[in-house]
């Protein structure tokens, strides 16, 4: 029998952590932040062809590596989620 399917939000939420851990490993403390700000900022230009509104997030989680108040706040608001 084959692996079930993931849904969209899965399959978003793993690139997301590959995305985080890669950050994490290969990206210096300060570059991590001014990468994260960067994502932030594209975002902020969703509507253009080539950026995207998927940036906001992503340049949040990877701008939270580097700011642990953030990183505690996401982290309290993902264990206040109700159970799947």
């Amino acid at each position: 029998m084959s692996e079930p399917r993931r849904t969209a939000v899965g399959r978003v939420r793993h690139l997301r952590r590959r995305i985080q851990v890669s950050a994490r490993r290969h990206l210096p403390p300060g570059a991590r932040l001014l990468v994260g700000l960067a994502l932030i900022l594209g975002g902020l230009f969703g509507f253009l062809p080539v950026l995207g509104f998927w940036m906001l997030p992503l340049g949040v989680a990877v701008a939270a590596l580097d700011i642990v108040p953030l990183w505690r706040c996401l982290r309290r608001a993902r264990d206040r989620r109700p159970p799947r």
